[in-house]
């Protein structure tokens, strides 16, 4: 029998890297938690047994993000499918934001923003990390489409906060959401819906929206 855990509080890791001193977000979550993601590393849905939300340095010019993430796991001692997310942001001070057992904690950088249907031609080339990453926990099974519906939730939630702090924008180039949720027990239920009015959808609204908030600030 598989005894399920909550995932651990981030833990904050640091390393020197680019003549910098680095910081680094650590949730680990084990067996039996399940994410969507749309992290270069690990994104999709499926089972994940850790995040890594790790900052770069501003100006970051490796073409090869995902295998980054991945010796930057290794070298913290992570095995099995995990979740890296990254960022130029400062991630030693999160925001967070909790409502009825969901979790959320935001790095936010938003030195390049705008909005998602800004008119004019497409950049040559993804922009720097600048970033408001998302990790969310939410402690009950979701279904994929759930899951789906959750990171659109999240994403409602954080635009939402910059208006809310005197951003007129709807983010930056760059962010990135994970959600993380309980696996469904074989044959038992799972929440078909995480929308904004739904019971999960509305504890992870609030959550995000004050843990965007908190790391604006």
């Amino acid at each position: 029998m598989t005894v399920l855990v909550e995932p651990s509080p981030p833990l904050l890791l640091e390393r020197d890297e680019d003549g910098l001193r680095l910081g680094a977000l650590l949730w680990r979550t084990g067996p039996g938690w399940r994410a969507a993601s749309s992290a270069v590393l690990g994104g999709g849905i499926g089972p994940r047994h850790w995040v890594v939300n790790a900052q770069v340095a501003h100006g970051y010019t490796r073409t090869d993000p995902e295998r980054h993430l991945a010796d930057l796991a290794a070298a913290a001692g992570l095995d099995g499918p995990g979740v890296g997310l990254m960022t130029a942001a400062e991630v030693a001070r999160p925001g967070t934001g909790t409502d009825g057992g969901v979790t959320a904690v935001a790095t936010a950088g938003i030195e390049v923003r705008g909005w998602a249907a800004a008119p004019g031609p497409a950049l040559p080339a993804p922009p720097p990390p600048g970033t408001i990453n998302i990790v969310v926990t939410v402690p009950a099974p979701l279904t994929d489409a759930a899951l789906v519906n959750a990171v659109a939730t999240a994403t409602e939630a954080k635009v939402q906060a910059l208006l809310d702090a005197g951003h007129d924008c709807s983010g930056t180039p760059t962010d990135a959401v994970c959600v993380l949720a309980r696996a469904p027990r074989p044959g038992g239920p799972a929440d078909a819906f995480a929308g904004p009015r739904s019971l999960w959808g509305a504890r992870l609204a609030r959550a995000v929206h004050r843990a965007v908030g908190a790391a604006l600030r």
